[in-house]
């Protein structure tokens, strides 16, 4: 009877263990779907820091998951420390957001760092981004200058 009763156990705990192994398996999962999606770290044609220029410098984020997600204080940093910090912001629930490295004027899709200068080295990088409180959501590596856009 013992057998007999394991066994009939054995299912329930399974699908609790892979239920929980869905729910909290990565990072990005847990914050609600939000990750580094595509990064273009070469902009096309002379780097002349115009604004055009520096704006074709970007990183595009996503949220993968089923609701917003509230970005307020949360950090897009390279790893010379070049820090962007979210304003008040959300992004909805399958949506994309690029950050550009200049100038502009935020919208839903865009936001821009008023930066004069790059940001995204061509050679190597990483986009890292963070929440408020400093726990990594996602990262982005890349070590190549061709082609000059990473998917993530």
């Amino acid at each position: 009877m013992r057998t007999v009763r394991l066994r009939a156990a054995l299912p329930a705990l399974a699908g609790a263990a892979l239920l929980t192994g869905t729910l909290l398996s990565t990072p990005a999962q847990a914050a609600g779907g939000v990750q580094i999606h595509h990064v273009w770290f070469d902009s096309p044609g002379s780097d002349n820091r115009s604004n055009a220029s520096l704006n074709a410098e970007w990183v595009q984020i996503r949220n993968t998951g089923g609701t917003a997600v509230s970005l307020g204080g949360w950090v897009l940093k390279d790893a010379s420390d070049h820090r962007y910090v979210f304003p008040n912001v959300k992004i909805g629930a399958g949506k994309y957001m690029k950050i550009h490295t200049g100038r502009g004027s935020d919208t839903a899709s865009d936001k821009y760092q008023g930066r004069r200068a790059y940001v995204w080295n061509n050679d190597k990088d990483t986009a890292t981004l963070t929440r408020a409180s400093g726990s990594k959501v996602d990262s982005c590596s890349w070590t190549t200058r061709d082609p000059s856009d990473k998917y993530c």
